[in-house]
C-alpha cells in the first residue's frame, strides 16, 4: 500500500503525517508513507487545498487533517 501526504510542509501537513502513521501501525500494515511538495505533482492530482491524503493514487481526503481514527477507517475498506 502505498500512501502519499500532499503539503508543502505546513503544519497541518505534518499532523496528517504524524496522523497515518499511527493508524498505519495501530493496524500493523505494510504500508509505504511519503510527502509530495512539489506544487506541480500536488495539482497533477487535482487537489487545490492541502494537506491532502492519498491512497494507492486516489485522492480520499483534501483540505483538512484527517484524525488517526478516520483514516484507519478509510484504511480499513
Amino acid at each position: 500500500m502505498k500512501i502519499e501526504i500532499l503539503g508543502v510542509g505546513c503544519p497541518k501537513c505534518k499532523q496528517l503525517t504524524v496522523n497515518a502513521e499511527a493508524a498505519v501501525k495501530e493496524l500493523d500494515l505494510d504500508a509505504q508513507i511519503s510527502k509530495v511538495t512539489d506544487i506541480v505533482k500536488i495539482t497533477e492530482y487535482g487537489v487545490m487545498l492541502t494537506p491532502a491524503l492519498v491512497i494507492d493514487g486516489r485522492v480520499v481526503s483534501s483540505g483538512k487533517v484527517l484524525t488517526k481514527e478516520e483514516i484507519k477507517r478509510v484504511l480499513a475498506k
